[in-house]
């Protein structure tokens, strides 16, 4: 299968009491890993409506999207994404659920996060940003 054109996604980055809201994603690619809470912009949706729905798709949560934090491109054999990540206010104290392509959605401690089966490129972007400390890994989920 070749890749088509670039897709336009985006990325929810909720951090609430030093904690990342993770999902553990439900299909390819990263089948299985840990990521933020995100997907494919639809036809006519904005990038801050996408973000909104595909949190409370994927966790069940409500929030407010806040700033553009930055942006990744990542490609494959079969897939060629633009994500654009956004600081996400979640509302209320719910606990995440896990629906549509998210086999599971939880807070995670900021310093546990390096420790996790993370999605390529996860990680850095992360660091970089300034959403977890660079360090020794703690733990692993």
């Amino acid at each position: 299968m070749s890749v088509g054109r670039p897709e336009l996604c985006v990325g929810a980055v909720a951090v609430r009491d030093e904690h990342l809201l993770m999902i553990r994603r439900g299909t390819e690619p990263g089948l299985g890993m840990w990521s933020l809470p995100g997907g494919r912009v639809e036809a006519a949706e904005s990038v801050v409506s996408t973000v909104l729905r595909e949190l409370q798709e994927e966790t069940g949560l409500e929030g407010l999207c806040g700033e553009l934090l930055g942006w990744v491109e990542r490609s494959g054999v079969s897939h060629h994404y633009v994500i654009l990540n956004f600081r996400v206010t979640v509302l209320g104290c719910a606990e995440p659920v896990a629906g549509d392509d998210a086999d599971e959605a939880r807070w995670i401690s900021l310093e546990e996060v390096s420790g996790t089966d993370l999605v390529e490129g996860m990680e850095t972007f992360l660091i970089e940003h300034g959403v977890i400390p660079e360090g020794p890994v703690l733990g692993v989920l």
